[in-house]
């Protein structure tokens, strides 16, 4: 049996392909180990194995994940899994890997992911051959969940919402100026926390306001990274995550701005990634 799984900071995706080819599809809490501990890995990890999937027989393990950069970042994935699974083989790779497999397959492209975090990269159709450096959610993540999630507050505790807007926030949640800080400066997930933020903002996506925090969190994305890749107008840029799908309107008005071709708009890349290495 054959486990994928692709993790975000605030959700993860896993899928149990079948020796007769059948998938299981089962969800657990996200990890990021560049903003989590690895605790919260080995937790998750164990109820997967344990509750959602105690008889699986699994020989290997294919993970996408965000925040593994570098060899020390996959290690701590790699552990977690393995002390699950010590019988399987498993391969951890960056969660832009997994975006351009599922988004561009054998051709070549720009793969976004905008989701909690974000990220992207220049696909030759078999492996990444650039990347922007992402700098995570205190000095990046343009395009985010995280990043519309700290504008939006802003704009709420500089008093720069309309009236209706106001009270529509104040009846979808109540919080102070401590109770922000708190859950920004102390907690192990702050960037999930500002994330949260963007469900009202995808209620009220009508509203001037939010669509100008959207349309400049987009654009300073796409001006800061997309822009960056050599050839960006001549391949489709394509989006992965809950931000691109739950925005698409106003993503796609930032990319006509700019000429560049959109591709596709997928919210979560799991089956695709079950099909490569079910080796459809």
């Amino acid at each position: 049996m054959i486990l994928v799984a692709d993790s975000g900071s605030t959700k993860a995706d896993w899928v149990l392909i079948g020796e007769e080819g059948e998938h299981v599809y089962v969800n657990t809490r996200g990890f990021n180990p560049v903003v989590h501990p690895a605790e919260l890995l080995h937790k998750e990890v164990n109820k997967l194995s344990q509750d959602l999937l105690p008889n699986a027989r699994v020989e290997a393990v294919h993970y996408y994940g965000a925040g593994c950069w570098d060899s020390r970042r996959k290690q701590v994935i790699f552990d977690c899994i393995n002390d699950a699974w010590p019988n399987a083989t498993v391969d951890v790779m960056h969660d832009l890997l997994g975006a351009a497999r599922a988004t561009c397959g054998n051709d070549p492209g720009i793969s976004c992911i905008l989701g909690t975090g974000s990220n992207t990269c220049l696909y030759d159709g078999t492996e990444v051959i650039d990347n922007v450096t992402n700098l995570g959610f205190m000095l990046g993540d343009e395009g985010s969940g995280s990043h519309l999630g700290k504008a939006f507050l802003r704009a709420y505790f500089y008093r720069e919402l309309d009236a209706d807007l106001n009270a529509a926030f104040e009846r979808f949640t109540s919080i102070d100026r401590m109770t922000v800080i708190n859950n920004i400066y102390e907690s192990e997930m702050p960037n999930t926390y500002l994330a949260g933020f963007t469900r009202f903002m995808g209620e009220h996506q009508q509203h001037p306001l939010i669509q100008k925090i959207v349309f400049d969190s987009f654009a300073e994305f796409l001006d800061r990274h997309v822009r960056k890749y050599k050839g960006h107008l001549d391949v489709p840029i394509h989006f992965i995550g809950s931000i691109a799908f739950h925005f698409k309107s106003i993503l796609l008005a930032a990319l006509h701005e700019r000429d560049m071709v959109a591709g596709h708009f997928v919210h979560k890349p799991i089956e695709a990634l079950a099909d490569y290495h079910a080796g459809k």
